[in-house]
């Protein structure tokens, strides 16, 4: 079970290399909280856009990814729920105070817990990554290799594990960067203004997403 040649591993792990290094409204996401609140903050939207990756992935496995690929009311729906989801965290950020970056000790784990549950929602309610795990999966199912199911969710869990390489760097330099600068009060309001003013725009682009 799972016995795959040397070549199939360096195509598929040399694609998970790509898709996790080319810029993305997760990245997106993850970096802007990192960016605005620090790196405790990135970290807690990174677990949870991949714990929102890893029942795409499970969807996928046992087919229930097939359900947005074939309706365009299933995709519409989580499509604009989605969006609107977005927009709403965006309005909520640009109406704060430039608070991100000055939360007490008492606060500090509501909050993490706040945005982790986002990323959950940002991940879930995008039906494009649903519909790309669907579509991307299968390319590295093997005859006899074992069950499909187990072939999508084993390669599924790999993309996640090669982004536990690439994404953490990102948000401890995303973190010293900003570091700095964050404890301004006037910077931290700006960085408010920036992460609703994206979270906006990831939700336009969402809404303006096809099939």
């Amino acid at each position: 079970m799972f016995e795959y040649t040397l070549v199939h591993w360096i195509a598929f792990l040399s694609a998970a290399t790509l898709l996790n290094i080319s810029p993305g409204p997760d990245i997106a996401f993850i970096l802007g909280h990192t960016i605005r609140s620090g790196k405790h903050a990135g970290f807690a939207a990174l677990f949870g856009i991949w714990s929102g990756a890893c029942i795409h992935v499970m969807m996928a496995a046992v087919g229930l990814s097939a359900i947005l690929a074939a309706s365009a009311l299933a995709f519409s729906v989580v499509k604009w729920v989605g969006a609107a989801y977005l927009i709403w965290l965006g309005i909520k950020a640009l109406r704060s105070r430039g608070e991100g970056a000055w939360i007490d000790e008492a606060r500090n784990e509501r909050r993490l817990t706040q945005v982790f549950r986002q990323g959950i929602f940002v991940s879930l309610l995008n039906p494009k990554v649903a519909i790309f795990f669907l579509a991307f999966l299968p390319q590295f199912v093997v005859e006899g290799a074992g069950p499909v199911w187990a072939q999508l969710l084993l390669h599924g869990m790999l993309i996640i594990v090669v982004a536990a390489f690439i994404e953490p760097p990102l948000i401890l330099l995303g973190n010293r960067i900003a570091n700095g600068l964050r404890k301004n009060r006037r910077f931290g309001l700006w960085l408010d203004r920036g992460l609703g003013t994206l979270f906006i725009a990831l939700g336009i682009r969402l809404a303006l997403t096809q099939r």
